[in-house]
């Protein structure tokens, strides 16, 4: 499971698991973009929730398109899900509702303090391995 959180994309990750998929570690991989919940935040206050969804939707189609390149160049089968709701939360559940071998997280693109939070709570959440990329 390749979860994509921001507009970065998660390329290590693809790359990391295009790796383990030619070394038969996986079969398959699924890619999940999270994306959080429209009503919350500070920019809730000013710009309608569809709007928000928009913005990020865009945002996260140009990462969405070269995590999934790097995929397809390799040859790696996966599929896609959109899922709304708190980043941690929501990596947790679907890894153990999907029985995921491990979660490849790219986190090249994250803040120190957001990395670390990030993956604290993984940690707690998650009974599946989590490997953090960056």
């Amino acid at each position: 499971m390749i979860p994509i959180l921001n507009g970065g994309g998660a390329p290590e990750a693809a790359r990391h698991a295009a790796f383990l998929f030619a070394e038969r570690c996986v079969s398959q991989i699924e890619l999940i973009e999270v994306l959080a919940d429209a009503d919350q935040g500070r920019a809730a206050a000013f710009h309608s929730p569809g709007s928000l969804r928009r913005r990020e939707a865009s945002s996260m189609h140009d990462a969405l398109t070269v995590t999934r390149t790097i995929l397809d160049d390799a040859g790696v089968p996966y599929t896609l899900k959109r899922v709304f709701g708190p980043p941690e939360r929501t990596i947790a559940q679907h890894a153990a509702q999907d029985r995921a071998d491990i979660v490849v997280l790219d986190a090249g693109r994250l803040g120190f303090f957001r990395r670390w939070a990030i993956f604290a709570r993984l940690w707690r959440l998650c009974s599946t391995p989590v490997t953090m990329i960056h």
